[in-house]
């Protein structure tokens, strides 16, 4: 999939990408990277909501789970089952989430309990990054479940 069909399929399905501003800025094997400005996503300080930066990291999570599942030809429902967020700085500007799988040797793990139970639990990173430094991380469980 390109990031241009990524950014589509989150633009149509989750209408909160498109008041955010999100744009998938980079589509790898093991990870996918969102970017969101500020001016969408601005609190009272001038700094990024907390809530958008939650949420580009979920989004940025769930692509990468989404992706992979696809590329593993799965078709099965994807949601979050568990997050935990830790806000290590303000952002004054520009955001960018990069995802990664938290297990990734156990990937093939994933597969295998989906084929046999029609569902499996997939543990994902991501990093929130302003101008350079992290400013938070994301730790989520997805669960993918047969339709």
């Amino acid at each position: 999939m390109l990031p241009s069909e990524l950014e589509a399929d989150l633009h149509a399905n989750i209408p909160l990408t498109r008041a955010m501003q999100v744009r998938v800025l980079d589509i790898a094997a093991d990870s996918v990277r969102l970017g969101a400005p500020l001016a969408p996503n601005i609190n009272h300080h001038g700094t990024v909501f907390g809530g958008s930066l939650a949420t580009l990291a979920t989004l940025a999570a769930w692509s990468l789970a989404h992706l992979k599942l696809r590329r593993a030809g799965i078709d099965c429902s994807l949601v979050v089952g568990a997050i935990h967020m830790d806000y290590l700085a303000p952002a004054e500007g520009d955001v960018s989430a990069r995802s990664s799988l938290a297990e990734p040797d156990n990937w093939p793990h994933v597969l295998e309990t989906f084929a046999r139970k029609g569902k499996a639990r997939i543990p994902v990173l991501a990093e929130v990054d302003h101008d350079g430094r992290c400013v938070a991380r994301f730790k989520g469980d997805f669960a993918a479940l047969a339709r």
